[in-house]
């Protein structure tokens, strides 16, 4: 509801005029329980006029049934609107209610005090640009105080206003007042709000909320309202910083190209140099086009519409920055987490991440420490739990520019998403980049070329975490018709029933395409078995169950393959069937072959097989059933 006018009766279009002039202050209120946050929004709404008569009646009436201030009306029941929140008499989640003056329009977000709804708390907090922070003049500086006075310098708020309420209940005590606000300097001095103000007041009886207070001549500086109306908020904008996400490219037709977004930060003109990251491309800005008509600069907060002097690729998601502007490109960075959901936060698990207007996957690396968001200490966690705030590593599956909260609100925060549910589980606040390594690094190698070895920004670990499983190797060895194939088909069969990834490396089908050059000797069998360990560490490291299926004579040749793997991850199956049984299957004809002398260097008959010594699983075909073989198997998956 607007201020009571006199120009609303004699010029309602003059007085509409000026109303959508003026600017706009968000604020919190925020405190402990019982402090009197939501009865300070009632009376300043009351006090100046803002509440409809049926409002009014409607509270009366409930403050019967639930009002905890006797006979008096409960102004706390115009914000207090949940059932649970009447009947507790406390506050349980965001109650937002607007009201303006002459000077200025009012969004209030009145918070709850619990420790439990900190998320809640966070919530409101994260568009305001004042807090009002409550302390019961009875009580002093609180737990809940510093919590939440850190919680506000957290997501940057720059003025703060410590109200002193009840002074009504310690008899208008100046000296209480004094004490109180000594007491509050000691949480003031590890803050960064540069703007702290004190107000002693009395919410019930309307004292210093709206008009000055009779009861406390002794106090000279101005009533809440007052406060409310005169702090100045235009410098918090940063001016400097040119930032222009991209959410939508405009494209209507053959003739133009425009590109929409809200303006985070800076000045924005025609003619202006800009660049777009990623890919920093350069260009002018030609046009900033809003449905009003072309503007002369745009501001933040700003939405608008820009057309650019060449035909650079912009897409959704890219910013469009000064061309003077060091924005860092990185793919990990720190960032203050505030987690939101029941489900823990756990490191390593992938979620989707929306930084500004882009959407990519990420996920929390490390959780470097937790902060004790009631004596603000520092603690290890291996996992966040709901409400919890704690300094992480950040690690996204491509670079993007990357700023600082304090600096650029709009583009250095972001939100965390659960990727199966689609629901917002957590909030964070970009510190700093940590991508100062080079995107590769020099190992050791043997190969003939000069090369280095490449980072890639998505691992193993976030590719096994879409596939819901690790990636592993089973490597089956053993005479040719011993059963390998066979039980490798079966194997790859019921894994995939089971909703397993996986892929199957047969000996002979490999030999059509990726060692097709090599021969039967020695030399090219150790290479033939070289390339396929390669090539199955590279499934592994999908996420996927590769399954092989070679006679891998040689015993060195395994172990190579699996010192390729981590400890675990590659199971070497021995089926142990003995000769006699495969030259009598001899399903391809190739033991007749080899005794009339048509091939050598035959494994098993003119040719060596080195039985593994340290193999996970040894198998008989010929005295187990497949279903048994299978079984074992799976146990040691």
């Amino acid at each position: 509801m607007a201020h009571q006018s006199e120009l609303i009766a004699d010029d309602i279009e003059q007085y509409l005029k000026e109303h959508e002039n003026k600017d706009l202050l968000r604020f919190i209120t925020c405190g402990s329980v019982d402090d009197g946050k939501s009865t300070l929004i009632g009376r300043l709404l009351h006090d100046s006029k803002m509440i409809y008569e049926d409002q009014l009646a409607a509270i009366t009436q409930a403050s019967r049934t639930s009002g905890t201030t006797g006979d008096e009306v409960d102004l706390a029941l115009l914000v207090d609107g949940l059932q649970s929140e009447r009947e507790q008499g406390i506050t349980i989640d965001v109650a937002y209610r607007f009201f303006s003056t002459d000077k200025r329009k009012f969004i209030i977000a009145d918070t709850p005090g619990h420790e439990q709804y900190t998320r809640n708390m966070a919530t409101g907090a994260s568009t305001a640009s004042l807090a009002v922070i409550l302390i019961d003049a009875r009580y002093g500086v609180q737990t809940q105080t510093r919590r939440h006075s850190f919680i506000c310098d957290l997501l940057g708020i720059q003025h703060l206003v410590v109200a002193i309420n009840k002074m009504d209940l310690v008899e208008y005590s100046e000296a209480r007042y004094e004490e109180i606000v000594a007491e509050y300097q000691t949480i003031a001095s590890k803050l960064n709000a540069r703007d702290i103000q004190f107000v002693p007041m009395s919410a019930l009886k309307g004292d210093n909320v709206v008009n000055p207070s009779e009861s406390m001549a002794w106090y000279q500086g101005p009533a809440m309202l007052e406060l409310l109306e005169n702090v100045e908020i235009s410098h918090d904008q940063n001016l400097r910083d040119l930032r222009l996400p991209v959410q939508y490219v405009n494209r209507p037709n053959l003739d133009f190209r425009g590109y929409c977004g809200t303006l985070a930060a800076g000045v924005l003109m025609p003619g202006k140099a800009v660049r777009a990251l990623p890919s920093g491309k350069t260009t002018t800005v030609e046009r900033i086009v809003t449905f009003d008509g072309d503007l002369e600069a745009a501001y933040p907060g700003q939405a608008i519409t820009v057309t650019l002097s060449d035909e650079i690729d912009v897409s959704r998601g890219d910013w469009i920055v000064a061309e003077e502007d060091t924005v860092p490109l990185a793919s990990t960075f720190e960032a203050d987490i505030v987690w939101m959901h029941e489900t823990p936060l756990e490191p390593g698990r992938l979620y989707d991440l929306k930084l500004a207007t882009r959407d990519l996957a990420g996920k929390v690396t490390a959780i470097d420490y937790q902060v004790d968001v009631n004596s603000l200490e520092q603690r290890h966690a291996e996992k966040l739990d709901l409400n919890a705030i704690a300094r992480c590593q950040v690690e996204l599956t491509a670079p993007v520019p990357v700023d600082d909260y304090r600096t650029n609100p709009g583009t250095g925060s972001l939100i965390i998403i659960d990727r199966l549910t689609n629901i917002t589980v957590g909030a964070g606040m970009i510190h700093q980049p940590l991508d100062s390594e080079l995107p590769y690094e020099f190992r050791e190698h043997d190969s003939k070329a000069n090369v280095v070895w490449n980072r890639t920004s998505v691992t193993q670990q976030m590719r096994e975490q879409i596939n819901g499983h690790g990636g592993k190797c089973v490597w089956f060895t053993g005479l040719s018709g011993s059963g390998k194939s066979t039980l490798a088909n079966a194997l790859e069969v019921e894994l995939n029933r089971r909703g397993y990834h996986t892929m199957l490396l047969d000996g002979d089908n490999v030999r059509h395409g990726l060692c097709k050059d090599l021969g039967m000797g020695e030399e090219d069998r150790a290479e033939n078995i070289r390339r396929v360990g390669e090539v199955a560490r590279l499934f592994a490291e999908a996420g996927i169950i590769v399954i092989t299926a070679f006679i891998s004579p040689f015993r060195a040749d395994r172990d190579a393959a699996r010192a390729l793997f981590e400890q675990g991850d590659f199971l070497e199956v021995h089926v142990d069937t003995p000769l006699d049984v495969c030259e009598k299957r001899d399903p391809k004809g190739l033991y007749q072959k080899a005794r009339e002398g048509k091939i050598s260097d035959f494994t098993g008959i003119n040719s060596p097989y080195e039985v593994p010594t340290s193999a996970e699983l040894a198998v008989n075909t010929d005295t187990m059933s497949q279903q048994d073989i299978l079984t074992q198997l799976l146990k040691q998956l």
